[in-house]
């Protein structure tokens, strides 16, 4: 009778595993369905899934590095660089234009926010200048009226050393997931240089079969990831992929604001790469420009016959947004960030914390 009785209960135990599991994966996939993924935007072996969300998040108070560059409120420069801050007014420093020299950095830059408003930085931006062009290495947010900030890069332009100015510009550009992934995930400078070579590799071939060796010859001559997608041959390709799909998923944002249009999943050759979803459509919307060239320009190094890639494949891959290991930094009252990896995939996050927020600002995920 013991022995029937344990059986029972071994039995019970089985088949109540069997109801939790299920409802654990369940659970995984419902976590990452307030997110839908729509009919793609497709334009050669190039694929964009709009994606909207059940909600949205008031982002009005976030200043991007772009709008921050151009007007003048946020400097970045060499580490080593920074100057005496004046501060004719508490609370509002201004750059001196005479900084010191010495002690620059390959891994770092230093970032101030004069504005009132706090800082977004999304990894894999460019910033050109100094004695070499970075990009951000991880996404994160600067205080508004913020001291200096050590930023953490990668060099994307390894053949040169020498600067004509200590301040940095934004050419309105990010590098190709490719590039965003080796500085995102493996966090390497020297795997970061070996993806650009690959990147430039594949522009100057392309721009040789379309335009001739004359075209390329600048491409191979330099070693500037800025320099190559700003080549005019090249930018003339990328902008064949780019423009139109720019345009119609900016008709889509319009049309589906009330839906909340807040990101995109991106197959490449009927393969899903990557996704970058944000907190609003404004958000979206200012982002937009780049990240679509950015796309574009991973065409060049994913050359092949173009395959189809349906909705459903695309919606399996933003669902998938747990895994079995996470990484989480912080800087409490300002910001979290999380690494997930997840079985052939890592997830990144950005959650502000500051006052009345607590939302994701940023989601990023890789195919690995």
């Amino acid at each position: 009778m013991k022995k029937l009785w344990t059986v029972a209960v071994a039995l019970l135990v089985l088949v109540g595993l069997a109801v939790i599991v299920p409802c654990l994966r369940a659970g995984e996939t419902k976590a990452g369905s307030r997110y839908q993924v729509l009919a793609p935007i497709r334009n050669g072996n190039l694929s964009i899934f709009p994606v909207v969300s059940e909600s949205s998040h008031d982002t009005a108070q976030f200043l991007t590095l772009d709008e921050g560059l151009r007007s003048g409120e946020v400097v970045v420069t060499e580490a080593g660089s920074v100057g005496p801050l004046v501060r004719p007014r508490p609370g509002h420093p201004v750059w001196d234009e005479h900084p010191r020299t010495g002690g620059a950095q390959v891994s770092q830059l230093v970032l101030i926010n004069n504005s009132k408003r706090p800082l977004l930085l999304l990894a894999g931006e460019i910033v050109t200048g100094g004695k070499q062009d970075r990009i951000i290495g991880k996404d994160r947010l600067v205080p508004a009226e913020s001291d200096p900030v050590d930023l953490s890069v990668f060099c994307v332009e390894p053949g040169r050393w020498v600067g004509t100015s200590g301040k940095f510009g934004a050419p309105m550009a990010m590098v190709q997931p490719s590039v965003r992934a080796k500085a995102m995930a493996d966090k390497d400078q020297h795997q970061v240089w070996d993806q650009v070579a690959k990147a430039r590799m594949s522009m100057a071939e392309t721009v040789t079969v379309e335009a001739g060796a004359v075209a390329a010859a600048p491409i191979q001559e330099s070693s500037s990831y800025a320099g190559a997608v700003e080549n005019r041959a090249v930018r003339k390709q990328i902008d064949s992929v780019a423009a139109p799909m720019e345009q119609q998923y900016q008709s889509v944002i319009r049309q589906l604001r009330d839906r909340h249009a807040v990101g995109v999943v991106v197959a490449v050759n009927g393969q899903v790469i990557w996704a970058d979803v944000f907190a609003s459509s404004s958000l979206l919307e200012k982002y937009w420009p780049k990240l679509v060239r950015s796309y574009a320009a991973e065409t060049f190094s994913q050359q092949g016959k173009s395959a189809a890639v349906d909705v459903r494949a695309a919606q399996e891959f933003l669902d998938r947004l747990d895994g079995r290991r996470q990484i989480v930094e912080s800087e409490p009252g300002l910001y979290r960030h999380s690494e997930t990896t997840g079985d052939g995939y890592k997830v990144f996050a950005l959650t502000s914390l500051l006052p009345s927020t607590g939302f994701d600002l940023h989601l990023a995920k890789m195919e690995e």
